[in-house]
């Protein structure tokens, strides 16, 4: 007597080795094919082909540029506001010679105007050693500065930006000191906030050539697996096999394909930053460890890095899916 219950209709076969209708040699590929989902399961893609370990290294080399891309703009961005910093917190004021005027007097009656004023801590008008020394760069040395018309300068730090009147400051030196300028320098602090900015957005194009990059290698990957499994693809996708469930093999194979190489690329570009720091740190290393700091990286500069791990493992497991689902579209 034949069951009308649809769920003993519906009932696998004892033993559950494979569906009716698929040929032993596929079933293996299915879920369920075994002891359990994925227990049994053979992947699509292998997991050990020589094309999965290259791809390991081409990301990893991807991961390490677009980490290093990240840092340096991060250590740029920082080192842009701590300059911006200190140039808020000084002002220089000039005491330019004139026909008439006793310019050592001039200069110690800016300096008690300066102190004077609300929101100014330490005023210090520069020796005749400390000007000769600005200027040797570009007169050499031996500079007689009596014979040449060089301003005295006075530099002014703020202490409180909020009570410090600057140009109340200019209008009472400009009345009593002739030849007295206030140089509060937002030029520079202009220039140097589009020079920050320009660089940020150069590193920001730059991680961007990265990631598409990879993709691309990403796409190339996928299809070389797919041509190499064809067959097995194309057989269990007229068998029935969902399309969401190929494209989740080889979503799940890329993402630790990704995450490998992410992973790699973001340690080595770590160590990269902490050796340079060190060699920066070191005294007398590196001239240029004034102008630029220690080039390590901050906490917004790590998280940038971890940042980057979770876009490239997020960006190739998405890339291979896509990948997969159109070319099986084209099967239908």
């Amino acid at each position: 007597m034949t069951s009308t219950d649809p769920l003993a209709r519906s009932a696998p076969p004892p033993g559950g080795a494979r569906r009716p209708g698929i040929p032993a040699g596929l079933a293996r590929f299915l879920p369920g094919g075994g002891r359990g989902a994925h227990a049994g399961q053979t992947p699509i893609v292998p997991r050990g082909a020589v094309a999965s370990r290259a791809l390991v290294l081409v990301i990893a080399i991807m991961g390490y540029l677009a980490c290093l891309t990240v840092g340096a703009v991060s250590v740029v961005a920082d080192a842009a506001a701590a300059w911006q910093s200190d140039i808020a917190r000084e002002v220089t004021i000039q005491v330019r010679p004139r026909d008439g005027v006793d310019l050592a007097a001039a200069t110690e009656t800016a300096v008690e105007i300066a102190r004077a004023m609300p929101g100014v801590g330490t005023v210090h008008a520069l020796t005749a050693e400390e000007t000769r020394g600005l200027v040797e760069p570009w007169l050499g040395t031996g500079v007689d500065l009596e014979a040449l018309p060089v301003p005295r300068l006075v530099s002014v730090e703020i202490v409180d930006a909020e009570r410090a009147d600057l140009a109340k400051l200019a209008t009472d030196l400009t009345a009593a000191v002739p030849g007295a300028s206030v140089d509060d320098h937002t030029a520079w602090a202009a220039r140097l906030a589009g020079l920050a900015t320009s660089a940020v957005l150069g590193g920001l194009a730059i991680l961007a050539l990265v990631l598409a990059a990879m993709a691309l290698s990403v796409v190339f990957a996928t299809r070389a697996a797919i041509a190499s499994n064809r067959q097995v693809i194309e057989v269990l996708h007229f068998v029935g096999a969902e399309d969401r469930f190929i494209a989740a093999e080889f979503g799940r194979h890329f993402l630790v394909v990704g995450l490998k190489g992410a992973l790699a690329g973001a340690l080595a570009a770590a160590a990269t930053f902490a050796v340079l720091g060190l060699a920066v740190s070191v005294e007398g290393a590196d001239p240029t460890a004034d102008l630029f700091g220690v080039a390590t990286l901050g906490p917004a500069g790590y998280l940038g890095v971890v940042a980057i791990v979770v876009v490239v493992t997020i960006l190739t497991t998405a890339t291979s899916r896509l990948a997969v689902q159109r070319h099986l579209a084209t099967l239908a």
